[in-house]
């Protein structure tokens, strides 16, 4: 899967239908056992299906096999489908899911774990130390409710405001420190670039239903604003406050004044310039290349943070260790192999995506002062805010979206009245196992 919108939305929209159709009893342990006892031996695995992901994935896999003949993994692209969810949701169900999924989305991994289609990684001697040392404070948002991890978390592609420089420039605006770091400078920003003619919009996010697009507009703001705060935090919604009511005005307003358009756009945006700024990863990096002359800087908030205080969406895709898998002994070896200093170092410079390991810059210094670009991304990587791990993560989102999409992004009805009411549903759904 290419990491960008488009496949975000390929992946993750019909993971709904996963939730709804893929049931299953929730399993207490997920099978998982000591790894002195975990058998040994041949397994699967699967890896996204971009470019940059599966040279990874290929180069992984020749390096455990060159030293492990007996424990031999054979790798595949996840299968083609609606959404990664999908196939895997229906892999759990029937039972014949790989050893590991090197694309498992942190939004998926509670209705995973209710199928008892994951293994709790916590059952492998070591593996909360491990965890811990190796991504930090980070790792505690990919705990499950039971207080144990269904999820190694893996990578992360921290969320910024990407612009484009000629179309600032062509504003009259200053495209090397643009004014857009609180809210009053990036709306009067966004004001010049449609007023000047220079782009039909300022910021195109997708204004489509899908539960997964609050990520790309509301969440990576709302995480700013309050400093690192999840949507839901102990079962209790945390965006109808004056923090969520704050970030959901800014965003109505530039609804209502036409800086960004509530129609879908076909293609995107930000690379046909029909706007000038998005919200994205570094992923994009390679993406946009040389072909726009951009820059990135953190997503605004109300008074105007500092940079190295700026928080965000982490947007992650972790590894999952799976039920069905006969050797999880050699999985859960793999999964640390895969998850080394070594191999952490390859997924950098093979696609440009943040390992969640601390200390980044300083572990891999030659690949950062050979991709300038990428050092911010790895200093806001300390700093982002994943989806709650909780019951019902989908129809969270899904609930969420709806009331926002209504009230802010087509301007229908009161907005604290919108906030209030999501919030009551979304504290009900968190309440269900």
């Amino acid at each position: 899967m290419k990491h960008n919108r488009s496949a975000v939305i390929a992946t993750l929209s019909v993971a709904a239908l996963v939730v709804a159709a893929c049931g299953g009893d929730s399993s207490d342990d997920g099978g998982g056992e000591s790894a002195a006892d975990a058998p040994t031996g041949p397994i699967d695995i699967w890896y996204s299906n971009n470019q940059e992901e599966v040279a990874w994935g290929e180069q992984m896999v020749e390096a455990w096999n060159a030293e492990h003949p007996d424990e031999q993994i054979s790798a595949e692209e996840i299968p083609a489908g609606a959404s990664s969810e999908e196939a895997i949701g229906a892999a759990i169900t029937a039972g014949n899911a790989p050893c590991l999924i090197f694309n498992t989305a942190p939004a998926a991994v509670s209705q995973f774990e209710k199928q008892g289609g994951l293994v709790a990684l916590d059952d492998f001697d070591g593996a909360a130390d491990y965890i811990a040392e190796r991504t930090g404070d980070r790792a505690e948002q990919y705990k499950s409710e039971d207080g144990n991890y269904y999820q190694m978390p893996w990578k992360s592609n921290p969320v910024m405001i990407f612009y484009n420089k000629a179309l600032f420039t062509e504003a009259g605006l200053d495209a090397e420190n643009p004014p857009l770091s609180t809210y009053d400078e990036f709306l009067e920003t966004a004001r010049t670039l449609v007023s000047s003619g220079a782009a039909p919009y300022a910021i195109w996010p997708s204004p489509t239903s899908e539960f997964f697009q609050p990520w790309f507009d509301f969440y990576p703001l709302f995480a700013a604003e309050t400093g690192g705060q999840q949507l839901v935090e102990d079962g209790e919604s945390q965006f109808a406050g004056e923090e969520g009511l704050t970030v959901s005005e800014f965003w109505k307003t530039i609804y209502t004044e036409g800086l960004a358009s509530n129609e879908q756009y076909s293609g995107d945006s930000f690379a046909d310039a029909q706007a000038a700024m998005a919200i994205v990863g570094p992923w994009a990096i390679p993406v946009y290349g040389d072909v726009i002359d951009w820059g990135a800087v953190p997503v605004p908030t109300s008074n105007g943070t500092s940079p190295e205080e700026t928080w965000t969406f982490a947007d992650a895709k972790n590894v999952g260790l799976y039920a069905a898998c006969e050797n999880q002994g050699t999985a859960w070896e793999v999964l640390t192999f895969a998850t080394s200093e070594e191999q952490d170092g390859q997924l950098l410079e093979l696609t440009g995506q943040m390992p969640m390991r601390q200390g980044l810059e300083d572990a891999y210094p030659d690949f950062f002062t050979a991709n300038p670009a990428h050092v911010q991304f790895a200093d806001q990587a300390d700093r982002t805010v994943e989806v709650p791990n909780v019951p019902n993560s989908v129809a969270i989102w899904q609930a969420f979206r709806d009331a926002y999409s209504e009230a802010v992004i087509f301007g229908e009805g009161d907005l604290q009245d919108a906030l209030d009411g999501a919030a009551e549903e979304i504290n009900q759904l968190a309440s269900e196992s």
